[in-house]
């Protein structure tokens, strides 16, 4: 068997375009434009990077940027005050402090001191409650783009046995309970989950959510299996290196019948449901329906 491969790009780039969308009829029929506050701390490579996708996908959505670069020297007190500012601030409606933050500096402070409806990562406390009882609020992205991926495969994940491979509150944690109201079956596993492959084996859907490069191999997959590598890992390859997942991709390739390639495949995603989170907070905050995208 060799699986669908499921192309993150092409379907974030779908997403996207419906944001865009939405962005131009609110600020045609109510001159509202969503703001998303992205802060950076440092000079991380990795998270330069990142932020600076972010930061182009707000404009070529036809959001407001408002980046905010500080120094590695910040202090949490200077942060937590930029924070306070952004949650006065009506123009933004998304805060998201890029992660990780210098080692001064206390992420979970951070994290509860920006606005919960503004929490555009949705890693605030008051958000996982929200998800974990069923009620409206923002989820953490990276799981949100893991659904819909799996939702291009299957029109319904009602019944299937999903095995979620992480327990992290960033991915694991959340994208068991997105896949709980969906209706799937679901397993979390983790470092001291007993026989592992054995789960693997039986799991319609495996999401690798645990940063171990190629760690989840062929033969722990169910054939026609969908697998779902959240995974970004950097290893060397001769002189260079290159990334990888946390599955070992030919292997898996094999064996399931649809799977995620990385990169391509759950990264694009990822900024694309950050997108959809800025565009729903900022109707929410101005009173108005958020939108179904």
């Amino acid at each position: 068997m060799t699986a669908k491969i499921i192309d993150g790009k092409a379907i974030a780039a779908q997403l996207r375009a419906r944001v865009a969308a939405e962005v131009q009829r609110l600020a045609t029929a109510h001159a509202l434009i969503p703001g998303l506050a992205v802060v950076l701390v440092g000079e991380n490579p990795a998270s330069k990077t990142y932020v600076g996708a972010k930061s182009r996908a707000v404009v070529e959505a036809g959001m407001r940027p408002f980046d905010h670069h500080l120094p590695a020297a910040t202090t949490e007190a200077e942060l937590l005050a930029l924070a306070g500012r952004l949650n006065a601030d009506p123009a933004v409606n998304g805060i998201l402090v890029q992660m990780p933050l210098p080692s001064q500096i206390d992420a979970a402070r951070i994290i509860n001191a920006i606005d919960p409806d503004k929490d555009v990562d949705g890693f605030h406390p008051l958000n996982a409650g929200r998800l974990a009882t069923g009620l409206p609020g923002l989820v953490p992205c990276t799981p949100v783009g893991c659904i819909k991926l799996a939702r291009s495969v299957h029109q319904s994940l009602a019944g299937l046995d999903a095995l979620v491979i992480g327990r992290s509150n960033i991915v694991g944690k959340p994208l068991a309970q997105l896949l709980l109201a969906e209706n799937a079956t679901v397993t979390v596993a983790h470092s001291r989950t007993r026989d592992l492959p054995g789960l693997s084996r039986r799991a319609d859907l495996v999401f690798a959510a645990l940063g171990r490069p190629e760690f989840v191999r062929g033969d722990w997959i169910k054939p026609g299996a969908t697998v779902i590598d959240v995974g970004i890992n950097r290893i060397p390859d001769g002189a260079k290196s290159r990334l990888v997942g946390d599955v070992a991709f030919a292997e898996a390739a094999a064996v399931a019948g649809a799977i995620t390639p990385v990169p391509g495949g759950v990264g694009p995603m990822t900024i694309a449901c950050l997108l959809v989170n800025t565009l729903r907070a900022a109707c929410m905050q101005a009173g108005l329906p958020a939108p179904e995208i």
